[in-house]
């Protein structure tokens, strides 16, 4: 993988990492576009650049991160239910990946689904909060982002509006779990990536030394990638707040649409989106 490649699916991943449109669809389907081999490192490329996005969270929200301990004991009730799920079944998860028509048939259906979304939660509470049981419904909600296409921004926004929230706090409470549950996941592969997957389950930490030294000839790469994904992610943060604020879902939905059929017609013609 090239740095100008880099850039590019850093750009990508800054842009749709919080917006309800799946970062992890479009990375693949550019990853593809560019003629980008699906090798380990470009795997752990898209999942480590992640922590780019969580520091533009973090920058945005500095304050609203110092708050009382029940703020942080709700984000971790958030996020047990994905970290469970994603450690049980990161190998079924990592297969889905390499199904480009599964991340087209899901952005498909989440965008119908967004065309409805607004009109479906409607009724919200401006002083709604968010308790333990709201947490844990929102945690689970983000589950179902484990499906390469349905993102999970889209799914803990709309988990959060089932609970009553507005449009703005659920967003802003699916940014404050994207925190923890991206940590998590571009640690988890750092892991996986320095030592054998399997002996990890085992608790018997065998170094994989390959995956080490791709790391490190590839530092460079990673820390460009981090660094356009953190700037971007601030851009695209300001913008959507404001935006799905003022319009909703529709347009997400009607874009979700656009871009998954246009996908299956591009497979339909044996245009060749490989990710592998």
């Amino acid at each position: 993988m090239s740095w100008l490649q880099a850039i590019i699916i850093a750009i990508v991943e800054g842009l749709t990492e919080f917006l309800p449109i799946s970062s992890t669809g479009h990375m693949i389907i550019t990853e593809s576009l560019l003629g980008v081999e699906s090798t380990e490192f470009v795997k752990a490329f898209t999942v480590i650049i992640q922590f780019g996005a969580i520091l533009s969270v973090l920058v945005l929200y500095f304050k609203r991160f110092f708050q009382t301990w029940d703020f942080y004991w709700k984000l971790l009730i958030a996020f047990l239910p994905a970290a469970v799920l994603g450690f049980l079944f990161s190998d079924q998860i990592d297969e889905l990946l390499e199904k480009v028509s599964v991340v087209a048939i899901m952005l498909i259906l989440g965008g119908i689904f967004m065309l409805f979304a607004d009109k479906l939660f409607a009724k919200t509470d401006e002083n709604q909060k968010i308790g333990w049981k709201k947490a844990l419904t929102i945690g689970f909600c983000q589950c179902i982002a484990m499906i390469p296409g349905v993102s999970r921004s889209m799914a803990t926004i709309v988990g959060g509006m089932s609970q009553k929230l507005t449009r703005k706090n659920a967003a802003e409470f699916s940014f404050f779990l994207a925190v923890p549950t991206m940590a998590a996941a571009s640690g988890w592969k750092v892991l996986c990536f320095i030592f054998e997957k399997e002996s990890i389950k085992h608790l018997d930490f065998i170094v994989n030394q390959n995956g080490v030294n791709l790391l490190s000839d590839n530092v460079s790469t990673l820390i460009i990638g981090c660094v356009v994904a953190f700037i971007v992610a601030i851009l695209a943060i300001k913008f959507f707040i404001d935006f799905l604020t003022k319009y909703g879902f529709k347009a997400f939905g009607y874009y979700r649409i656009i871009v998954g059929a246009a996908i299956l017609i591009l497979m339909f013609c044996n245009v060749n989106l490989r990710v592998g």
